[in-house]
């Protein structure tokens, strides 16, 4: 087996691992804007359900309830930059997947040029062994 096919067979099995990782970065990251999306919207309800309560109410429940609406508001807006810096993770875990794909191919066609590479030059070899015996010497 010659260097380079040895070589290009040590790259792909690196580079069959890469997409795989890869993979999984990316489904962290989508998870991760999942995650993050799902607690907006938990606080956005939580904010809906702050109502007062019929009946007489003093004043300090009012002010507590107020509080705690502007505080769950905060909250949820103050994840939006989160959310975006999430997304744009995202974005580029995916693209590093597609880019690790990309290289497992291009790593697999060559590794595939190098073994018809070698087997053509094995045959060749061969080729050339049998006709130096089967040459006749003039003069023996």
């Amino acid at each position: 087996m010659s260097t380079t096919l040895r070589q290009r067979q040590r790259i792909v099995k690196v580079r069959r691992i890469q997409p795989g990782l890869a993979a999984s970065a990316a489904a962290s990251a989508a998870g991760r804007v999942r995650s993050l999306e799902l607690s907006r919207e938990r606080l956005l309800q939580m904010r809906a359900e702050l109502k007062p309560v019929a009946g007489p109410t003093c004043g300090q429940a009012l002010a507590q309830m107020g509080e705690l609406a502007m505080r769950l508001d905060s909250a949820r807006l103050g994840l939006g930059a989160t959310i975006d810096s999430a997304r744009s993770a995202a974005a580029i875990r995916e693209t590093e997947r597609l880019c690790a794909r990309r290289d497992q191919e291009s790593a697999e066609k060559l590794e595939d040029l190098a073994v018809r590479a070698a087997e053509a030059l094995a045959e060749q070899k061969l080729r050339g062994v049998f006709r130096r015996r089967a040459r006749i010497q003039p003069g023996d």
